[in-house]
């Protein structure tokens, strides 16, 4: 009986041996090309002057945060993915649109936005 039991596990052992299994979380799971979708559709719904609580609950969490101090105004950076560029598993940010605020309203996004900081 344990020869039988062995001979199937080393079987299909040696049959998987080659696969890779993607095991998706529930409803944690989502594939980049639905998150770009619906970070792109988020971004539409912006509003200049909206505070950066509300931005930031409409838009999820961001792939990358900056923030830093300019003349008493306090500037924050959140970036999203929205534009893949390259199919390496990575996000950068030049693959995200930035959502810039200045002491916690939203002011722009997009590079125009970023460059006035």
């Amino acid at each position: 009986m344990k020869l039988v039991y062995l001979g199937g596990l080393l079987a299909a052992t040696l049959m998987l041996g080659g696969c890779v299994v993607n095991v998706k979380d529930g409803n944690n799971y989502q594939d980049w090309q639905q998150t770009e979708l619906q970070n792109r559709e988020h971004l539409s719904r912006l509003s200049l002057g909206m505070p950066k609580a509300d931005a930031l609950a409409l838009m999820g969490r961001a792939d990358f945060h900056e923030a830093w101090s300019d003349n008493g105004k306090e500037v924050q950076v959140f970036y999203f993915r929205t534009n893949r560029i390259h199919g390496d598993g990575t996000t950068t940010k030049e693959e995200c649109t930035p959502v810039v605020f200045h002491n916690d309203l939203l002011v722009g996004w997009g590079a125009t936005a970023l460059a006035k900081g």
